[in-house]
């Protein structure tokens, strides 16, 4: 487990933007947080690091964005929206998660039982008492 702690915005693109630096290709990630927590700030720096220079911005209502000009392809989900698992099935989210590229699954707790054994997961939270901007970010990788 690491856990990095993030005093800005631009501290938490910093800390996704390393982590997109060292990832490799059919790693599965799963970012979870609240609402307005950072996770797109995160993703953003995530791709940066993947040499992803196009704008990244949460798919909330196409599921899944695929960006293919980095170094490998990111394929950024974000599952708040699905009603059923079953939608998972209709976007074929195996070719996904079991491809060429690294795939970051924002609110990924809800498909839970489509998720690798593998998958890595990244929480962001907030804590008023450390500031306004703090984000403790903790990764862990499967089975910790």
């Amino acid at each position: 487990m690491r856990v990095i702690e993030s005093f800005s915005p631009e501290e938490t693109y910093k800390a996704g933007l390393e982590l997109g630096q060292e990832c490799v290709a059919g790693e599965v990630y799963c970012l979870n947080g609240d609402l307005g927590v950072g996770k797109t700030v995160f993703t953003q720096g995530f791709a940066t690091g993947l040499g992803i220079e196009e704008p990244v911005n949460s798919p909330t209502f196409t599921i899944v964005q695929v960006y293919e000009e980095g170094r490998i392809p990111l394929y950024h989900f974000d599952v708040y929206r699905i009603a059923d698992v079953s939608e998972m099935d209709e976007l074929g989210y195996e070719e996904y998660f079991y491809g060429d590229g690294v795939c970051l699954v924002e609110w990924g707790s809800m498909i839970e039982e489509l998720l690798p054994e593998e998958t890595k997961t990244i929480t962001i939270e907030k804590d008023l008492g450390k500031g306004f901007d703090y984000r403790r970010i903790t990764i862990t990788e499967a089975g910790e």
